[in-house]
């Protein structure tokens, strides 16, 4: 099956109150650090919601969790009643995976699904096609309870589809390093990078050399940030795993945190307490250097995500 007759099969089967996932580039999920995959925000019967894939929850099962993410869902004094339906979708013909739960949410339970939805390897052999794959939620049922008043006037929501572009970042484009000389003059509570391109964005870094909140003082604190994209693109999140490193100048033992983050318009991601000062001003430690340091980011996979 084609990518254009597989995007025109969900568009086909999508129903009221229900969310298609096209996941292109599952190699890439299963073989990252963040085997997490999660949908972009999508309605039913009123109510905002999320899914997601997990592939590091259970030992060779792939995991699939809905979440509630409605603003009116705040607080203490809501819950809500839910059926729901959570598929692997099949594109040879094949019969579908699917598991059908009821449960309540509420504050302690904003997320309710299934551990072990699919085994990796069937997933593998009758799932996945031409690297991709099909998830979907389908809310069949809700009933919403707000200041404990039940409301029984949420009607349903027409079905959206998305698809989600995952990608290894090129080892020869997965790197930028920033030098800062003279470190000990710098004034001013923080400083950024030119930006660089990896991917559909450009992007920066922003560091704060005496730390930022609860790293003032104590910490060097240390961000990636999210820019335009570089050409028409899917305006949609951007999912990242990187690194944000500070380099050993002498051994190669750098200060490196791995970590990822889903990234809107003009966002960020990092950390307040990156680095304690202590750490970095030790001279054995070589990340300071004759006033010098240099600060990087490597990227090891991205996503991207449009509405079909």
């Amino acid at each position: 099956m084609s990518l254009t007759s597989l995007e025109d099969y969900i568009k086909y089967k999508k129903r009221n109150n229900s969310h298609f996932m096209l996941v292109d580039g599952m190699s890439t999920l299963m073989t990252e650090n963040a085997k997490n995959c999660e949908s972009m925000n999508f309605h039913a019967f009123g109510l905002r919601w999320k899914f997601n894939i997990r592939l590091d929850l259970v030992k060779d099962y792939l995991s699939a969790y809905l979440t509630i993410a409605d603003e009116k869902c705040t607080g203490s004094n809501w819950g809500v009643t839910c059926w729901f339906n959570l598929s692997v979708i099949s594109q040879i013909g094949d019969l579908d995976i699917c598991t059908a739960s009821v449960f309540s949410f509420d504050s302690n339970h904003v997320s309710w699904g299934v551990s072990s939805l699919i085994s990796q390897e069937m997933l593998k052999q009758k799932f996945i096609v031409n690297d991709k794959a099909v998830f979907c939620a389908e809310i069949t049922g809700v009933i919403p309870l707000f200041l404990n008043v039940i409301i029984n006037t949420f009607s349903p929501t027409m079905g959206t589809a998305e698809r989600v572009k995952l990608m290894k970042v090129p080892r020869n484009n997965s790197r930028f390093t920033w030098k800062i000389t003279q470190f000990s003059s710098f004034s001013g509570e923080s400083h950024s990078s030119y930006e660089f391109t990896c991917g559909p964005r450009r992007w920066y870094l922003e560091m704060y050399p005496k730390g930022y909140l609860e790293g003032k003082g104590n910490s060097l604190s240390l961000f990636l940030h999210a820019s335009d994209f570089v050409s028409k693109a899917p305006v949609e999140a951007t999912s990242a795993i990187y690194k944000l490193r500070v380099l050993d100048q002498h051994k190669r033992n750098h200060h490196e945190i791995n970590t990822a983050h889903r990234f809107t318009s003009n966002t960020r991601w990092g950390f307040n307490k990156f680095l304690e000062l202590g750490e970095l001003h030790k001279a054995s430690n070589g990340f300071l250097v004759n006033d010098a340091i240099y600060i990087g980011v490597e990227f090891l996979s991205m996503a991207t995500r449009e509405y079909l």
